[in-house]
Protein backbone atom coordinates (compact mmCIF):
# COMPACT_ATOMS: atom_id res chain seq x y z
CA UNK A 1 0.00 0.00 0.00
CA UNK A 2 3.01 2.43 0.68
CA UNK A 3 4.24 1.81 -2.76
CA UNK A 4 0.76 2.70 -4.20
CA UNK A 5 0.95 5.98 -2.36
CA UNK A 6 4.45 6.90 -3.08
CA UNK A 7 3.17 6.15 -6.94
CA UNK A 8 -0.03 7.45 -6.81
CA UNK A 9 0.41 10.09 -9.67
CA UNK A 10 2.35 7.69 -11.84
CA UNK A 11 0.19 4.96 -11.53
CA UNK A 12 -2.84 6.86 -12.37
CA UNK A 13 -0.94 7.95 -15.35
CA UNK A 14 -0.19 4.29 -16.48
CA UNK A 15 -3.68 3.59 -16.48
CA UNK A 16 -4.40 6.39 -18.61
CA UNK A 17 -1.83 5.61 -21.22
CA UNK A 18 -2.91 2.06 -20.91
CA UNK A 19 -6.39 3.04 -21.60
CA UNK A 20 -5.72 5.01 -24.91
CA UNK A 21 -2.87 2.76 -26.11
CA UNK A 22 -0.38 5.94 -27.10
CA UNK A 23 1.47 8.33 -24.87
CA UNK A 24 0.49 11.00 -27.63
CA UNK A 25 -3.09 10.49 -26.75
CA UNK A 26 -2.94 10.30 -22.75
CA UNK A 27 -0.85 13.38 -22.79
CA UNK A 28 -3.25 15.56 -24.51
CA UNK A 29 -6.05 13.72 -22.06
CA UNK A 30 -4.04 15.04 -19.44
CA UNK A 31 -2.72 18.53 -20.77
CA UNK A 32 0.80 16.79 -20.28
CA UNK A 33 2.92 17.09 -22.84
CA UNK A 34 4.55 13.59 -24.14
CA UNK A 35 7.79 13.89 -22.71
CA UNK A 36 6.78 14.37 -19.57
CA UNK A 37 4.25 11.38 -19.93
CA UNK A 38 6.81 9.21 -21.39
CA UNK A 39 9.54 10.47 -18.52
CA UNK A 40 6.83 9.16 -15.40
CA UNK A 41 6.30 5.89 -17.24
CA UNK A 42 10.37 5.68 -17.67
CA UNK A 43 10.84 6.81 -13.70
CA UNK A 44 8.20 4.43 -12.69
CA UNK A 45 9.46 0.98 -14.65
CA UNK A 46 12.58 2.11 -13.02
CA UNK A 47 11.21 2.14 -9.41
CA UNK A 48 9.23 -0.94 -9.50
CA UNK A 49 12.15 -2.63 -11.56
CA UNK A 50 9.42 -3.68 -14.30
CA UNK A 51 8.68 -2.69 -18.19
CA UNK A 52 5.17 -1.45 -18.15
CA UNK A 53 5.23 -1.19 -22.36
CA UNK A 54 6.44 -1.76 -25.75
CA UNK A 55 7.13 0.84 -27.63
CA UNK A 56 5.73 -0.06 -31.49
CA UNK A 57 5.66 2.58 -34.29
CA UNK A 58 2.06 3.79 -33.15
CA UNK A 59 1.53 3.77 -29.92
CA UNK A 60 2.35 1.29 -26.61
CA UNK A 61 0.86 -2.28 -26.13
CA UNK A 62 1.29 -3.56 -22.73
CA UNK A 63 3.71 -6.33 -21.54
CA UNK A 64 2.66 -9.33 -19.58
CA UNK A 65 3.47 -7.57 -16.31
CA UNK A 66 2.23 -4.51 -17.07
CA UNK A 67 -1.21 -6.09 -18.09
CA UNK A 68 -1.05 -7.18 -14.49
CA UNK A 69 -0.22 -4.26 -12.58
CA UNK A 70 -3.23 -2.91 -15.22
CA UNK A 71 -6.04 -5.10 -13.48
CA UNK A 72 -4.49 -4.32 -10.13
CA UNK A 73 -4.50 -0.82 -10.18
CA UNK A 74 -7.49 0.21 -12.18
CA UNK A 75 -10.70 -0.89 -9.99
CA UNK A 76 -8.82 1.30 -6.96
CA UNK A 77 -8.40 4.41 -9.42
CA UNK A 78 -11.91 4.08 -10.26
CA UNK A 79 -13.08 3.35 -6.26
CA UNK A 80 -11.59 6.20 -5.71
CA UNK A 81 -12.73 8.52 -8.28
CA UNK A 82 -15.99 6.97 -7.96
CA UNK A 83 -15.73 7.77 -4.26
CA UNK A 84 -14.71 11.69 -4.54
CA UNK A 85 -17.40 12.17 -7.15
CA UNK A 86 -20.28 10.59 -5.08
CA UNK A 87 -19.00 13.51 -2.58
CA UNK A 88 -19.51 15.94 -4.61
CA UNK A 89 -22.66 15.06 -5.83
CA UNK A 90 -23.65 14.74 -2.13
CA UNK A 91 -22.87 18.11 -1.90
CA UNK A 92 -24.42 20.21 -4.69
CA UNK A 93 -27.11 17.31 -5.53
CA UNK A 94 -26.47 18.20 -9.74
CA UNK A 95 -26.94 16.11 -12.63
CA UNK A 96 -25.37 16.87 -15.69
CA UNK A 97 -26.94 14.89 -19.17
CA UNK A 98 -25.72 15.10 -22.01
CA UNK A 99 -26.91 15.39 -25.64
CA UNK A 100 -27.53 16.25 -28.96
CA UNK A 101 -29.04 20.15 -29.34
CA UNK A 102 -31.10 18.31 -31.75
CA UNK A 103 -32.65 16.27 -29.42
CA UNK A 104 -32.78 18.47 -26.54
CA UNK A 105 -34.65 20.55 -28.81
CA UNK A 106 -36.90 18.33 -30.70
CA UNK A 107 -37.64 16.10 -27.97
CA UNK A 108 -36.50 16.61 -24.67
CA UNK A 109 -37.33 20.28 -24.03
CA UNK A 110 -40.90 20.46 -24.61
CA UNK A 111 -41.19 17.61 -21.79
CA UNK A 112 -38.68 18.97 -19.16
CA UNK A 113 -40.71 20.94 -16.88
CA UNK A 114 -42.47 17.79 -14.79
CA UNK A 115 -38.97 16.79 -14.19
CA UNK A 116 -38.44 19.77 -12.68
CA UNK A 117 -41.34 19.99 -10.76
CA UNK A 118 -41.09 16.26 -9.15
CA UNK A 119 -37.69 16.96 -8.50
CA UNK A 120 -36.94 20.24 -7.14
CA UNK A 121 -33.78 19.25 -5.16
CA UNK A 122 -32.04 17.97 -8.22
CA UNK A 123 -29.87 21.06 -9.84
CA UNK A 124 -30.21 19.64 -13.47
CA UNK A 125 -27.61 20.48 -16.40
CA UNK A 126 -28.20 19.79 -20.12
CA UNK A 127 -24.99 19.75 -21.66
CA UNK A 128 -25.11 20.23 -25.58
CA UNK A 129 -22.55 17.59 -26.71
CA UNK A 130 -21.62 16.54 -30.84
CA UNK A 131 -19.38 13.78 -29.28
CA UNK A 132 -20.56 11.93 -26.94
CA UNK A 133 -17.21 10.02 -25.60
CA UNK A 134 -14.98 10.83 -22.49
CA UNK A 135 -18.21 11.20 -20.50
CA UNK A 136 -15.80 11.07 -17.23
CA UNK A 137 -13.49 13.45 -18.15
CA UNK A 138 -16.25 15.79 -19.26
CA UNK A 139 -18.14 15.56 -16.28
CA UNK A 140 -21.36 14.40 -17.46
CA UNK A 141 -23.15 11.69 -15.17
CA UNK A 142 -25.55 10.08 -18.39
CA UNK A 143 -25.37 11.34 -22.32
CA UNK A 144 -28.64 10.42 -24.40
CA UNK A 145 -26.66 9.03 -27.40
CA UNK A 146 -27.86 8.26 -31.11
CA UNK A 147 -26.49 5.16 -33.04
CA UNK A 148 -26.94 1.26 -33.27
CA UNK A 149 -25.95 0.81 -29.44
CA UNK A 150 -22.81 -0.81 -30.59
CA UNK A 151 -20.34 0.95 -28.30
CA UNK A 152 -17.96 -0.55 -26.03
CA UNK A 153 -16.15 2.99 -24.18
CA UNK A 154 -19.93 3.22 -21.91
CA UNK A 155 -22.56 1.33 -20.66
CA UNK A 156 -25.44 1.27 -22.62
CA UNK A 157 -29.36 1.08 -22.00
CA UNK A 158 -31.81 1.34 -24.67
CA UNK A 159 -33.85 4.50 -24.77
CA UNK A 160 -36.32 4.63 -27.87
CA UNK A 161 -36.02 3.04 -31.21
CA UNK A 162 -36.00 5.63 -33.66
CA UNK A 163 -35.22 4.21 -37.02
CA UNK A 164 -33.36 6.83 -39.92
CA UNK A 165 -33.69 6.93 -43.00
CA UNK A 166 -32.63 9.88 -46.02
CA UNK A 167 -34.39 13.21 -46.26
CA UNK A 168 -33.73 15.83 -48.54
CA UNK A 169 -35.11 19.05 -50.03
CA UNK A 170 -37.83 19.20 -52.47
CA UNK A 171 -35.41 19.76 -55.51
CA UNK A 172 -33.74 16.16 -54.31
CA UNK A 173 -36.88 14.50 -54.15
CA UNK A 174 -38.06 15.49 -57.74
CA UNK A 175 -34.75 14.23 -58.78
CA UNK A 176 -35.33 11.10 -56.79
CA UNK A 177 -38.71 10.88 -58.21
CA UNK A 178 -37.70 11.12 -61.91
CA UNK A 179 -34.34 9.36 -61.78
CA UNK A 180 -34.90 6.44 -58.72
CA UNK A 181 -32.47 6.72 -56.15
CA UNK A 182 -30.05 4.34 -57.38
CA UNK A 183 -28.86 6.45 -59.85
CA UNK A 184 -29.75 10.18 -58.46
CA UNK A 185 -28.22 9.16 -55.16
CA UNK A 186 -24.66 8.46 -57.04
CA UNK A 187 -24.89 12.93 -57.60
CA UNK A 188 -26.17 13.56 -53.96
CA UNK A 189 -24.12 14.74 -51.44
CA UNK A 190 -23.93 12.60 -48.23
CA UNK A 191 -23.99 14.65 -45.21
CA UNK A 192 -22.38 12.83 -41.99
CA UNK A 193 -22.34 13.69 -38.50
CA UNK A 194 -18.48 12.09 -38.35
CA UNK A 195 -15.91 11.09 -40.07
CA UNK A 196 -15.75 7.64 -38.44
CA UNK A 197 -19.43 7.42 -38.44
CA UNK A 198 -21.19 3.68 -40.03
CA UNK A 199 -24.74 4.96 -40.43
CA UNK A 200 -24.27 5.79 -44.39
CA UNK A 201 -22.59 2.56 -44.70
CA UNK A 202 -25.06 0.37 -43.16
CA UNK A 203 -28.58 2.20 -44.66
CA UNK A 204 -26.32 1.71 -48.11
CA UNK A 205 -25.87 -2.00 -47.42
CA UNK A 206 -30.08 -1.99 -46.46
CA UNK A 207 -30.64 -0.75 -49.55
CA UNK A 208 -28.25 -2.84 -51.65
CA UNK A 209 -27.02 0.04 -53.21
CA UNK A 210 -23.31 0.33 -54.46
CA UNK A 211 -20.81 1.26 -51.37
CA UNK A 212 -17.70 2.94 -52.09
CA UNK A 213 -15.28 5.62 -51.15
CA UNK A 214 -17.05 8.22 -51.25
CA UNK A 215 -15.48 11.72 -51.32
CA UNK A 216 -18.34 13.36 -51.81
CA UNK A 217 -19.39 13.80 -48.43
CA UNK A 218 -19.71 16.73 -45.88
CA UNK A 219 -19.06 15.95 -42.16
CA UNK A 220 -21.81 18.35 -40.12
CA UNK A 221 -21.37 17.09 -36.47
CA UNK A 222 -24.60 19.14 -35.18
CA UNK A 223 -27.86 17.64 -35.67
CA UNK A 224 -29.69 21.00 -36.11
CA UNK A 225 -27.08 22.48 -38.90
CA UNK A 226 -27.25 19.15 -40.23
CA UNK A 227 -30.82 19.52 -41.05
CA UNK A 228 -30.47 22.95 -42.33
CA UNK A 229 -28.20 21.73 -44.92
CA UNK A 230 -30.48 19.28 -46.33
CA UNK A 231 -33.18 22.18 -46.70
CA UNK A 232 -30.73 24.41 -48.25
CA UNK A 233 -29.83 21.97 -50.97
CA UNK A 234 -26.18 21.19 -49.63
CA UNK A 235 -27.02 17.19 -49.31
CA UNK A 236 -29.12 14.28 -48.05
CA UNK A 237 -29.02 13.19 -44.76
CA UNK A 238 -30.05 10.56 -42.37
CA UNK A 239 -32.81 11.39 -40.17
CA UNK A 240 -35.35 10.08 -37.63
CA UNK A 241 -38.76 11.28 -36.75
CA UNK A 242 -37.85 13.77 -34.71
CA UNK A 243 -37.81 15.86 -38.11
CA UNK A 244 -41.91 15.15 -38.84
CA UNK A 245 -42.24 18.76 -38.39
CA UNK A 246 -40.29 19.54 -41.04
CA UNK A 247 -41.42 16.79 -43.28
CA UNK A 248 -45.55 18.13 -42.49
CA UNK A 249 -44.40 21.70 -43.84
CA UNK A 250 -42.58 20.73 -46.46
CA UNK A 251 -38.95 22.08 -45.87
CA UNK A 252 -38.12 18.27 -45.79
CA UNK A 253 -38.98 14.76 -47.62
CA UNK A 254 -38.25 11.22 -46.95
CA UNK A 255 -36.20 9.72 -50.03
CA UNK A 256 -37.07 5.99 -49.28
CA UNK A 257 -38.84 3.89 -46.96
CA UNK A 258 -35.62 1.74 -46.23
CA UNK A 259 -34.50 2.28 -42.70
CA UNK A 260 -32.09 1.61 -40.00
CA UNK A 261 -34.13 -0.53 -37.94
CA UNK A 262 -31.87 -1.03 -35.30
CA UNK A 263 -31.11 3.18 -34.70
CA UNK A 264 -32.57 5.10 -31.68
CA UNK A 265 -31.64 6.42 -28.84
CA UNK A 266 -29.72 5.00 -26.16
CA UNK A 267 -28.98 6.12 -22.85
CA UNK A 268 -25.13 6.15 -22.17
CA UNK A 269 -23.78 5.96 -18.88
CA UNK A 270 -19.81 6.64 -18.22
CA UNK A 271 -17.48 3.97 -18.14
CA UNK A 272 -17.10 3.99 -14.36
CA UNK A 273 -20.57 2.31 -14.03
CA UNK A 274 -21.38 4.43 -11.62
CA UNK A 275 -24.70 4.81 -10.86
CA UNK A 276 -26.42 7.62 -8.49
CA UNK A 277 -29.84 8.40 -7.25
CA UNK A 278 -30.31 11.42 -9.46
CA UNK A 279 -29.44 9.56 -12.52
CA UNK A 280 -31.66 6.95 -11.62
CA UNK A 281 -34.32 8.61 -10.94
CA UNK A 282 -33.98 10.70 -14.43
CA UNK A 283 -33.56 7.51 -16.15
CA UNK A 284 -36.75 6.49 -14.06
CA UNK A 285 -38.18 9.51 -15.52
CA UNK A 286 -37.19 9.04 -19.04
CA UNK A 287 -38.67 5.99 -19.63
CA UNK A 288 -42.24 7.02 -18.16
CA UNK A 289 -42.63 9.39 -20.77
Amino acid sequence: MATFFRHYDSLRLFTVVARYSSFSDAADALAMTKGAVSYQIKTLEEALDIKLFRRQPRGVVLTEVGQELLTLARPAFQNIETGLAEMVRMEDNSLTVGMSSYFASRWLSPRLMTFMQDHPGIQLRLQPMTRLFDLDRQGVDLAIRWGNGEWDDVHISPLMPMPAWPVGNRETFEKVQKLGLRRAISDLTLLRDHDDSNAWSDWLAAADLHREDRKDTLIIPDPNVRVQAVIDGQGIALMDALVQQDLDEGRLFRLSEIELSTYGYFLARPGNGEHTRNVDDFVEWLKSL
